[in-house]
């Protein structure tokens, strides 16, 4: 238990018995005051209309493939929401819980504390993502000839805050030369050739829209000639910075930004073959894949905490702010819910260059061109609840 002396002095004496249960009881002391410039306010699980809302046992499943994932390839920063070994007991403790039980599981094991944005216009916001499902050939061919490259060895992928001598410390991967680390190669330089060798195919699209998409959600489905099915995953970043493609449809005037969605701004590129060639290549942010099996048709692709992603309660947040696996219940309700609904609870499973920022979550919806077409239309503002697990029993906070 901590020292009280060293902090008590202005507290009544009255008070400090008071504090000292506090700790003891592992609640609202444990947790930090405030996460990414938003404070934590404890709110009771009565507070949240209608928690945990529909199905809670979907989203102890969706727990429960966090719990049992292997580390995140890319480790999180220390210090950040979540404390990893009282997460570790609330994972231990999932594992013996019936489905029938899975709304005590969370309100026993779990504190609920409201995120606030001091002066927010908002209380937060919501947007949606989907698994792409695209045609494509193992082999090039007329129909195919779009290239999906593999990660280079000369790759260098830098983790937050990580940098290397000489590099422009904004880049967020290097190539590896004889000569130490410089830029890796932007879009327009890699489509020109500049990777050489080191371009090598996994796969073949009908074209760079179909290559665009697959690029900016990150990971998709390819249904091959032959019927089958494989998954391509994401596998590095060049490092260069995002341009969104939409944005750039708008800001020349190509289509408005009312009622635009995936569907219509693809439409749109592939209408007009030049233009979309020069703005895709105006991103200069490039995506490599591997190749996996779809072991699961009903799950999605796996995300940075290395879990497949539960369709409608898998959700990407900022990974330098909370841990993987903490549940949040997004206060409000959701397009596509059961009327009625107030409320979803759901795990940070994933996150994404654009997820920045304590009360900022991107949902992933699902596989396919109805998904795609829910996740256009998810931007939404809504309430972040955060559940932090409470102290492992037995052990003094």
């Amino acid at each position: 238990m901590p020292n009280l002396r060293a902090w008590s002095g202005g507290i009544p004496t009255a008070l400090i018995p008071a504090l000292v249960a506090t700790f003891l009881a592992g609640s609202a002391a444990a947790a930090p005051a405030e996460v990414g410039g938003a404070v934590l306010t404890p709110v009771p699980f009565a507070a949240l209309a209608g928690f945990p809302g529909p199905n809670p046992a979907a989203s102890l499943d969706a727990f429960r493939r966090v719990c049992t994932a292997s580390p995140p390839s890319t480790p999180q920063p220390a210090g950040i929401a979540g404390d990893p070994a009282d997460l570790s007991a609330a994972c231990a403790a999932a594992a013996e819980v019936a489905h029938e039980a899975a709304a005590t599981f969370f309100q026993d094991r779990f504190e609920a504390y409201r995120v606030v944005r001091p002066g927010a216009d908002r209380p937060g916001f919501l947007t949606g993502y989907f698994e792409p499902e695209l045609e494509g050939s193992l082999t090039q061919a007329p129909d195919f000839p779009t290239p999906v490259l593999a990660r280079p060895d000369d790759l260098v992928s830098l983790a937050p805050g990580e940098t290397r001598p000489g590099l422009d410390p904004a880049l967020r991967a290097a190539r590896a030369t004889a000569y130490g680390f410089g830029p890796y190669p932007d879009r327009a330089a890699i489509e020109d050739g500049a990777l050489g060798a080191r371009a090598r195919p996994i796969l073949w699209l009908r074209d760079g829209v179909d290559l665009l998409v697959l690029q900016v959600q990150g990971s998709g489905r390819v249904r091959l000639p032959d019927g089958r099915a494989v998954r391509v995953l994401y596998d590095g970043r060049n490092g260069q910075p995002y341009t969104a493609v939409a944005k750039l449809i708008v800001q020349e005037g190509h289509l408005p930004l009312e009622g635009l969605t995936l569907a219509r701004w693809t439409t749109w590129l592939r209408a007009h073959p030049e233009t979309a060639r020069r703005l895709i290549r105006a991103n200069a942010s490039y995506i490599f894949f591997r190749l996996a099996p779809v072991e699961d048709p009903a799950l999605g692709p796996p995300g940075a905490a290395n879990a497949p992603l539960t369709p409608g309660r898998s959700l990407a947040v900022d990974g330098g702010l909370w841990r993987y696996g903490l549940p949040f219940w997004l206060d409000g309700p959701l397009p596509g819910g059961a009327p009625g609904d107030t409320g979803r609870l759901v795990i940070a499973a994933d996150t994404g260059s654009a997820i920045v920022g304590p009360a900022r979550g991107d949902l992933f919806v699902g596989t396919g061109a109805q998904a795609g077409i829910a996740a256009g239309n998810l931007r939404d503002s809504i309430g972040f609840v955060v559940l932090l697990p409470k102290p492992a029993r037995g052990v003094a906070p």
